[in-house]
């Protein structure tokens, strides 16, 4: 009983020091911040604290998975929710010099709620007032904060020019900090590449406050940036982009199918030519289960964008993917900017100030997301393996991305995301409930692993990559120094990305769950 009392009393004492420690760090970060930015733009109307009563406000508007929002999710020391780039600069030297560790937040997608959630004491950088836009026609570029959604920006370029765009997500809440640096993904990567392809420039905060461009920062950290995650190497403040032409009117089209209606026959032809087709076109399989006629079944979505007219799309499908039959009434034309409320499932009718909307409309709930690539078709029976799955673990939804055209062309190592030629699709597992209960959470997410484990032997392997954009912790994380999990992320731009963080960030100050680790004695 003695021992057990002594434990106790150790267990009470290392608590107390830890709260003085934290209380300590945090006076001490608050009283540095004024000393280490712009005295024109008084931080201290960025900062919150838990005594602040906007405080958990700020916090949760940003939140975008209800896992991380609850009452015993560990809560930030302060919240700064930077007004100015010196804002900026002092959270980072002010939070290095009192041992607090920051998490960077633009949008809040992070699936796993790494860029809001720390086990140690720390603080977030909130980057959503940072979001300035700025188009410049002449040179066909745009420069875009941080904190700027995609939604605004898509936004700006369609009050600037009706054939011009930018090839991203089609999420309009995401924040452009983490979405580009994490590669940036959409439905015109098969004619454009991904974001990081067509960025030129970026503006960054390194580890000793400085603010670097791409001439000051380098090749290397500038390449480590484009699909690296920046925030490993520091806090992106804004991208400079190159605008890509795209037709004043194209068209989108949502084919539905079930099993009973031949589902499994047409996307064994989906698997054969998405990758080959013209360019131009973007066919994205999106499986779900779907109660229909009393009963449970799989519903696939083939959900198209082609970068022209409704007859051509339509000549061309009849030739090259006849199975789908898609019909000249099923295509819808638009401009390009109206695709965006189309993805969203918003009226095409509705203005495009509503791309303006920051916050999710549907309410929150909680998710479990996983990705996977695939290089070779599934078969017949594999596909009926899958819908078997899909059928036991229900509420969930799969989207089947396809590669080719620009994607293939670009090497591996061009930028730091890898995952290129040899694909033929990139699938997104996303697992949707609403019970807040622990046993809801666990049976969910186990649910997800074992769909997951079913796509084992039709997907990559050694490794089996997965993109870092889609956080899941089940890839693995960098605690006691474990590096393994990156080569899941980049492949053979492992070592260059280790290489780069142990120049631009020694100590390891930028760090997080699946952040680059320092390059090992080894």
């Amino acid at each position: 009983m003695k021992f057990y009392t002594i434990q106790l009393s150790i267990v009470f004492l290392i608590f107390v020091s830890n709260v003085i420690t934290s209380h300590s760090s945090i006076n001490g970060f608050i009283q540095c911040l004024p000393t280490k930015s712009s005295p024109t733009k008084p931080v201290s109307k960025a900062i919150f604290t838990p005594n602040n009563s906007s405080f958990l406000r700020v916090l949760q508007t940003y939140i975008r998975d209800s896992r991380f929002n609850t009452s015993s999710t560990p809560k930030p020391l302060a919240i700064v929710t930077a007004l100015d780039i010196t804002h900026v600069q002092a959270t980072v030297l002010c939070a290095k010099v009192n041992g607090l560790q920051i998490r960077i937040r633009s949008g809040g997608h992070d699936f796993e709620g790494m860029s809001y959630v720390s086990k140690d004491p720390f603080v977030i950088l909130d980057m959503f007032n940072l979001r300035s836009i700025s188009i410049n026609l002449t040179n066909q570029t745009a420069t875009v904060q941080a904190g700027a959604t995609l939604g605004e920006l898509y936004y700006s370029i369609a009050k600037s020019s009706n054939t011009l765009a930018f090839p991203a997500g089609i999420c309009l809440t995401l924040g452009a900090g983490g979405h580009f640096s994490g590669g940036g993904y959409g439905p015109m990567l098969r004619q454009f590449g991904l974001s990081i392809d067509n960025i030129i420039d970026a503006q960054i905060v390194d580890v000793n406050g400085n603010v670097l461009n791409r001439k000051s920062m380098g090749e290397d950290l500038f390449w480590a940036i484009r699909g690296g995650g920046g925030a490993s190497f520091g806090v992106v403040l804004s991208w400079n982009i190159k605008l890509v032409q795209v037709p004043s009117i194209v068209t989108v089209f949502n084919v539905q199918k079930t099993l009973q209606q031949g589902a499994t026959d047409i996307v064994l032809q989906w698997q054969q030519i998405a990758a080959k087709i013209d360019r131009k076109l973007f066919i994205r399989v999106q499986p779900q289960v779907q109660f229909i006629g009393g009963s449970k079944t799989v519903q696939v979505s083939f959900i198209g964008m082609y970068l022209g007219r409704a007859s051509t799309l339509t000549s061309l499908m009849k030739t090259s993917f006849p199975l789908l039959g898609l019909q000249e009434s099923d295509c819808i034309e638009m401009p390009w900017v109206k695709t965006n409320l189309f993805w969203n499932g918003i009226p095409i009718t509705s203005p495009i100030e509503v791309l303006l909307q920051r916050t999710p409309t549907s309410p929150h709930s909680y998710a479990k997301h996983k990705s996977d690539f695939v290089k070779s078709s599934i078969p017949r029976a594999g596909l009926e393996a899958i819908w078997k799955k899909m059928i036991e673990v229900e509420n969930v939804l799969m989207q089947w991305n396809p590669y080719g055209g620009r994607m293939s062309e670009i090497p591996e190592n061009a930028t730091a995301f890898p995952h290129r030629a040899g694909n033929l699709f990139k699938m997104q597992y996303i697992k949707f409930w609403q019970d807040d209960s622990n046993q809801a959470l666990n049976s969910n997410i186990q649910a997800t692993r074992d769909l997951y484990a079913t796509f084992t032997p039709f997907v990559s392997s050694n490794p089996r990559e997965a993109f870092l954009n889609y956080r899941d912790v089940d890839v693995g994380t960098n605690v006691n120094g474990n590096t393994g999990f990156a080569m899941d992320f980049f492949k053979g731009n492992v070592k260059r990305l280790m290489q780069v963080k142990a120049k631009v960030d020694p100590s390891n100050f930028f760090r997080y769950e699946q952040s680059i680790p320092l390059q090992s004695s080894k």
